[in-house]
């Protein structure tokens, strides 16, 4: 990937950052600021996906016909990182960076027609059905249940670390339709409503004192078959698609920021620009972003053609969230005294609330905290690093 802006590219980047200096409000990006995880709050991130959609970019990565921008992969990624830099909220992956690609590489013309225009719009917000107590990396071991009854699949049974299933009215969601044989040739992919009686949502609340993920409860819920994506009992294969989707999106945009943070941080403290052990690790993390930066590229051209990322999205499963542990490590590091205190309060965005030393430094920890779980959400890296000897190496 050449890295190095054509004059062309310097235009759309200044287009960008003229949209973002009259669109992005100050309230959405002090909200994007002080995000800790990939998931910021629905009342930050949709309204921000309608300002994008009435400009037609809420979906760079789409293919054209189903509402994608035809942009270029350096043009995706310079409309990445000037929203970082600016600090505009990101928007939740589930229905635009998971189920969508899904639905348009497996959906029937009519889910297409029904469900892109509402993914686009913000109209759903979605959450995603895999995990269970018990069947984590194993996912394949899923026994939430649907019995078939006529024109509908009746649920029972839970799933759990549901992110942000409190917010969603919808759910694409792994279900076990047949007990016999092989378990990856007995599950089914559902897309359902999450305001159908039966169903319960429980809070989990995480190490950094927050409520992002939950258990969900399926109690005799009633889900018309009209909701299944691709065949009965051929879930398995939907599913690995999505997961491709899952671990290839993103950007290193966000990670290129949180290192700009943290190098004025250092140069703020001044002890730790001039020690020689922090800013090598620092340029280290800033070389190995560049390094991800080019198997990005390959996963964006994929998509933008309609295409899926492959064992492409294990690799960049792996070298992203080892590296947002890194920048994590280093954000704490760089945080000193003040990034230790637990400050909660004053992380809620229009919170009136001081924060206890910078304001800069309230997010460190938190973030800290939360991304621990990155390597083992999606796919462990473990599994990973297994899906890539066996695609890429043949062994």
């Amino acid at each position: 990937m050449n890295l190095d802006l054509t004059t062309e590219d310097s235009e759309f980047r200044s287009q960008v950052r003229a949209f973002l200096r009259d669109n992005l409000t100050e309230e959405l990006a002090d909200a994007g600021r002080l995000v800790t995880s990939v998931f910021i709050e629905p009342q930050f991130s949709l309204p921000w996906q309608k300002i994008l959609h009435a400009q037609g970019w809420a979906a760079p990565a789409w293919p054209v016909e189903y509402g994608g921008t035809g942009w270029s992969e350096m043009q995706r990624y310079i409309f990445a990182s000037e929203c970082a830099r600016a600090g505009a909220p990101s928007l939740s992956p589930m229905g635009l960076a998971m189920v969508g690609p899904c639905i348009i590489g497996h959906g029937t013309p009519e889910q297409k027609a029904y469900y892109l225009p509402r993914i686009l719009a913000g109209e759903d917000y979605w959450c995603q059905g895999y995990s269970e107590p018990g069947s984590g990396s194993d996912l394949a071991s899923l026994s939430l249940k649907a019995t078939s009854d006529g024109d509908d699949y009746i649920l029972n049974g839970t799933k759990i670390w549901t992110t942000h299933a409190h917010h969603a009215n919808m759910m694409f969601c792994l279900v076990r339709t047949r007990f016999d044989g092989k378990p990856q040739e007995g599950i089914t992919f559902l897309l359902l409503d999450m305001t159908l009686p039966g169903i319960k949502v429980d809070p989990i609340i995480t190490l950094a004192g927050e409520h992002e993920v939950n258990q969900v409860f399926f109690d005799d819920v009633r889900v018309p078959k009209a909701g299944r994506l691709g065949a009965e009992n051929d879930g398995w294969t939907v599913a690995k698609y999505l997961l491709e989707f899952e671990r290839g999106g993103g950007s290193s945009a966000g990670l290129e920021a949180s290192v700009g943070r943290i190098r004025a941080l250092a140069q703020r403290d001044g002890l730790l620009a001039s020690d020689p052990g922090f800013t090598s690790r620092l340029a280290a993390a800033e070389i190995g972003l560049e390094a991800i930066k080019i198997t990005e590229q390959r996963v964006s051209s994929a998509l933008s053609s309609g295409g899926n990322p492959g064992p492409a999205a294990s690799m960049l499963k792996v070298q992203r969230t080892e590296m947002m542990q890194r920048i994590d490590t280093l954000g704490v590091e760089a945080g000193g005294t003040y990034a230790c205190v637990e400050q909660l309060d004053a992380r809620q965005p229009g919170s009136n609330i001081d924060a206890v030393g910078p304001s800069d430094r309230v997010t460190l920890v938190p973030r800290y905290l939360n991304n621990r779980a990155a390597s083992i959400y999606g796919g462990s890296n473990e599994v990973q690093r297994n899906i890539m000897a066996k695609m890429v190496l043949g062994l």
